[in-house]
């Protein structure tokens, strides 16, 4: 089977795999044991923050270690939240947001907090107009992702950071599908969080990062943590994190390489579809404010459960949306943030690439789709 699901999971770097397994071995203590062989663990953790801070160009003392995405953006939210004196319990976030950030929003719903989703314009990005026009004197936080999940528009965060400083808002950006493919330096630099997950750059499962601007003085949600300075409790995954830290380095040292990759096969795709003349549409804003290597489409009047599941039996695996929301019969978020009608937003599925995807991967993924359409 050809893999075509890398935006939902990328399997394992073999130079990560073998620091995960040296580090197992041999960096088996607590961070927070006394004795020697828990201070050469909790020097190898400190090695790898300093590694990813300086990924990130960010001081390694905002850098707090997770188990992923999901954690991170809930975590990063709380955090920001407990630290801010404006007056206020308005929050701002677009409605393709990644279900944990939805769902942390849902929960501050039920703690009095009143929530404004923002659409998204046919491309898939902010109105910024409408953004400006949802602020409020109240308005305490915003949270709009990087890099959609399931189409790869880049959303304008320099843009949005500019207004919430001058608004006196805080700013999370949750940014998991673009470490690795997006160098993020210029990003961390201007929100007050952020979040990665090491699956999606070929690092381990279950380890991410939130980076929180040291000059927010956040509180615990979790009462007594200790480890990661209380953001979260629980021992330090030590091996999981050097990997994480291996692939990521990994994916810095290679970006250009991977991004002209990317480019390459996503324009081989589009030619190949464009050329059939089929009802296929393929979701691709500017080439500069989008994810290369995720790409969005649909084929008119069929689902994409459908279509994924054809694809499955022809022997490609590729996915109808977020791994984290497959299980729901709802129909695409980005879809209906868009604005795409409610029948023709089931007909969504996803392809995303990776770096061992071969041009004639796409050839034959191409074909494998036009003989889906007849």
């Amino acid at each position: 089977m050809i893999y075509f699901d890398y935006a939902a999971s990328c399997p394992l770097d073999e130079e990560a795999a073998e620091v995960y397994i040296k580090a197992s071995t041999e960096y088996y203590g607590n961070t927070k044991s006394l004795h020697d062989i828990g201070s050469k663990a909790g020097t190898m953790l400190e090695h790898c923050r300093q590694e990813l801070a300086r990924l990130l160009a960010v001081e390694e003392k905002g850098v707090y270690f997770t188990s992923g995405g999901s954690e991170g953006n809930f975590l990063s939210v709380r955090a920001l939240l407990s630290s801010t004196e404006k007056k206020g319990k308005h929050i701002i976030t677009s409605i393709a947001e990644h279900s944990s950030i939805q769902s942390v929003f849902q929960q501050l719903e039920d703690e009095g907090y009143e929530t404004t989703y923002l659409p998204l314009d046919n491309e898939g990005f902010i109105h910024m107009d409408q953004l400006h026009a949802s602020i409020r004197e109240d308005t305490i936080l915003i949270c709009i992702q990087h890099g959609n999940s399931e189409i790869g528009t880049l959303q304008p965060i320099l843009d949005i950071s500019r207004i919430c400083k001058k608004k006196d808002i805080l700013f999370h950006s949750d940014c998991v599908h673009t470490f690795g493919k997006i160098d993020l330096k210029p990003i961390a630099q201007v929100v007050d969080s952020l979040s990665i997950s090491s699956h999606k750059f070929y690092g381990p499962k279950g380890v991410g990062l939130i980076y929180i601007h040291p000059r927010h003085n956040w509180q615990p949600f979790f009462p007594g943590a200790v480890h990661e300075k209380g953001i979260r409790p629980g021992t330090i995954n030590l091996p999981a994190i050097a990997s994480m830290t291996v692939a990521a380095s990994k994916a810095y040292n290679t970006l250009q390489q991977s991004q002209s990759h990317y480019r390459m096969l996503r324009k081989a795709l589009i030619q190949h579809i464009a050329l059939a003349n089929q009802p296929i549409l393929v979701y691709n804003a500017d080439e500069n404010k989008q994810i290369m290597s995720t790409i969005g489409m649909r084929i008119k009047g069929l689902e994409g459960q459908y279509v994924m599941l054809e694809a499955n039996r022809l022997g490609f695996a590729l996915a109808t949306g977020s791994a984290c929301s497959t299980d729901q019969l709802a129909p695409s978020k980005t879809m209906k943030a868009i604005g795409v009608p409610y029948k023709e937003a089931k007909e969504f599925f996803r392809i995303s690439l990776g770096r061992s995807t071969t041009l004639k991967d796409i050839e034959e993924l191409a074909a494998a789709l036009l003989k889906i359409t007849h």
